[in-house]
């Protein structure tokens, strides 16, 4: 019978965030996979616990299997990243995807993740958002990235490390404009944390002066819909549509109908105003 793959979430900077639940299941498991062993060693020294550990990272992700293996012979494991829900802009997601498909047991042990926390401070709309962690490095691929992002209305969040900050919000103006809303996050819950809601042209303009420090979360409001032509029509403007078509051979009625297509009138209401009208 195999055993189970606990995906557990650590703190994103301050020790006090981690629960206790996570800490017993730390403590539970046979062994523990992490992004980075030595960053999981501080935790587990914190929590007073010596467990096995193995690591696992995007180009050697050939230890998967034998994580996976490991659990499959009836052991329980630990998967988690150097901060926040594993999984997430992180490529443990291909052992979870591995591991269901084997139909290993997983359970979530969920806590902190950034990118919630930086939306939930940040003072951008929160009711809609899309996450696209990091943008990609070469310079096509990432403004292939951008160019999708065009028409988004959602509120846009990214991840950002501090040496490349200046250089992404300089891409950022050039794609969405130096007026767009921004917030930046930086050092989440750690001692220099910072929320600073901006445009992109002010942030990218204050950190050509000041450089950047920490790891960062940019949450960027999403744009604003097109205008709809037809909503911007009033009601009179329909009448006299209305109108036209009448004095092209059109009855009032059929009139009335084909001026509403599209428009937040209704045929009632134009119909209403047009007898109104002719009436006067």
């Amino acid at each position: 019978m195999p055993g189970t793959l606990y995906l557990v979430a650590t703190p994103i900077g301050n020790l006090d965030d981690m629960t206790p639940r996570a800490a017993a299941t730390f403590g539970a498991v046979d062994f523990i996979a992490a992004e980075d062993t030595r960053v999981t060693l501080r935790l587990l020294n914190h929590l007073g616990l010596k467990k096995p550990l193995v690591s696992y990272y995007e180009h050697a992700l050939q230890k998967g299997e034998a994580i996976l293996q490991r659990i499959e012979a009836g052991e329980s494991c630990a998967l988690c990243s150097d901060a926040g829900m594993p999984c997430i802009s992180d490529p443990g997601e291909v052992i979870v995807r591995d591991a269901m498909a084997r139909g290993i047991p997983v359970v979530p042990i969920p806590a902190a993740s950034a990118c919630v926390t930086a939306l939930a401070v940040s003072g951008q709309k929160t009711d809609r958002f899309v996450f696209e962690g990091f943008l990609p490095m070469q310079k096509k691929d990432r403004r292939a990235r951008l160019d999708a992002l065009q028409n988004e209305e959602r509120t846009v969040i990214f991840y950002e490390a501090p040496h490349k900050l200046r250089n992404t919000l300089d891409d950022l103006a050039a794609a969405f404009g130096p007026d767009r809303s921004i917030t930046l996050c930086r050092e989440l819950t750690k001692l220099h944390e910072e929320v600073t809601k901006t445009t992109i042209g002010e942030a990218a303009a204050y950190y050509k002066e000041t450089a950047p420090r920490g790891e960062y979360v940019l949450v960027m409001a999403g744009g604003t819909a097109a205008p709809n032509p037809a909503e911007a029509l009033t009601l009179d403007d329909l009448v006299a549509k209305a109108q036209q078509l009448m004095q092209n051979g059109m009855g009032a009625s059929a009139a009335a109908k084909a001026a509403a297509q599209g428009s937040p009138y209704s045929k009632s209401d134009i119909y209403r105003q047009l007898m109104n009208t002719r009436e006067d």
